[in-house]
């Protein structure tokens, strides 16, 4: 019995011991208290409703200014190619070339038409020497009253007869050399150059290929100098003027571009209701093909415009740093509408006159005390 009396009294100061202790570590998490961070070199800025621009914006793509199209001007069979899709070319670099066998004949044929001629020439000139000659003896005799009237009448037929076989010849040695040179021009066309320096963006013949006037043979595109052209919507018409600049997007450009329109198509589609819209692209890293965006304005409405690098886009969320009175900073959902620039409209998320973080975005946490 007093066994079981001291071991029941263990226990009750053991407990006790314990509650003592547990006391103790509560009143130390209840006192303990941890300073808010603190983040100096922030940029604040206190956001205000404004004028924001109204933009339509129409879809396009981004092609070469200079592009040449070749396609073969004679029918035959490509025997060579000297350059493929994405090759770099000079201009005047032979790209392919033809076997046509009948264009090679007839310049064969034209040429020795021009030999032919030239033969006839030759003989014209002779008879027209022998003509005179002979009409200058008969010329002096039928003044020394030697010979008839007659005779000396037939000697002077037959030099300008001479003289109009001569001029006969020269004209049929004219024809020939034309001939001969439109037939070698043909001829010419069996090999095909490139008329301006750049890519090779598209190649539709291969060697053993039997082509036709007009078919297509490769595709050669300037580098350097691009436009974006757009199908705009049939509401801007008469509303876009050479010369006007316009915000763009480029797939894979980064930063705001700015085009300027180049050409306006006067006519509209009737099938889409849109017109064309050429705008030059001065950027860097464009090539042919590339998806873009150009915004028009329209005029203006009331909105609130934040710089884009106040904006925190974790996923498909988008936050700002709203700093209070008492300089600590909450991270707050908004709404991001379209993009002007360097700023970008927010719909909804902040009120007139609320200070957010637009400098030192990355060095902020939520609770921060911002200095």
């Amino acid at each position: 019995m007093m066994r079981r009396s001291a071991t029941v009294a263990c226990l009750a100061v053991a407990g006790a011991i314990l509650m003592a202790s547990g006391c103790g570590t509560r009143g130390k998490e209840v006192t303990a208290t941890e300073a808010p961070q603190v983040v100096k070199g922030a940029v604040l800025e206190s956001v205000g409703s404004g004028a924001v621009p109204d933009l339509v914006e129409a879809v396009g793509t981004v092609r070469a200014k200079n592009a040449a199209m070749l396609a073969a001007r004679i029918p035959g069979t490509v025997t060579a190619l000297y350059a493929r899709e994405g090759d770099r070319v000079a201009k005047g670099k032979l790209l392919l070339t033809l076997e046509a066998a009948e264009t090679a004949a007839g310049a064969a044929g034209a040429r020795a038409a021009v030999i032919e001629a030239e033969r006839g020439v030759d003989e014209a000139k002779a008879r027209k020497r022998l003509a005179d000659a002979t009409f200058e003896r008969y010329q002096k005799l039928f003044t020394e009253q030697a010979v008839t009237r007659q005779e000396f009448d037939s000697r002077l037929t037959e030099r300008e007869v001479a003289a109009q076989g001569l001029a006969l010849a020269e004209a049929r040695l004219a024809q020939a050399r034309e001939g001969a040179t439109a037939a070698g021009t043909l001829a010419g066309y069996t090999r095909v150059t490139s008329p301006i320096s750049g890519i090779v963006t598209a190649k539709t013949v291969d060697v053993g290929m039997t082509v036709f006037p007009g078919s297509p043979l490769m595709t050669v595109e300037e580098e350097g100098r691009y436009r974006l052209e757009v199908a705009a919507p049939e509401s801007l018409h008469g509303k876009v003027k050479p010369g006007d600049a316009v915000p763009l997007a480029i797939d894979g450009v980064a930063g705001p571009l700015t085009g300027r329109v180049a050409e306006v198509v006067p006519t509209v589609d009737p099938a889409s209701r849109t017109f064309i819209v050429k705008l030059d692209l001065s950027a860097k890293g464009l090539r042919s093909g590339i998806y873009g965006r150009a915004s028009f304005s329209v005029g203006s409405r009331e909105g609130m415009l934040v710089p884009r690098g106040a904006l925190v886009e974790r996923g498909t969320l988008t936050s700002v740093w709203v700093v209070g009175k008492d300089n600590v900073a909450r991270m707050r959902l908004v709404k991001a509408g379209r993009t002007v620039g360097e700023k970008t409209e927010i719909l909804s998320g902040l009120s007139d006159g609320e200070r957010i973080v637009t400098g030192g975005v990355e060095k902020v946490t939520d609770g921060a005390k911002i200095q």
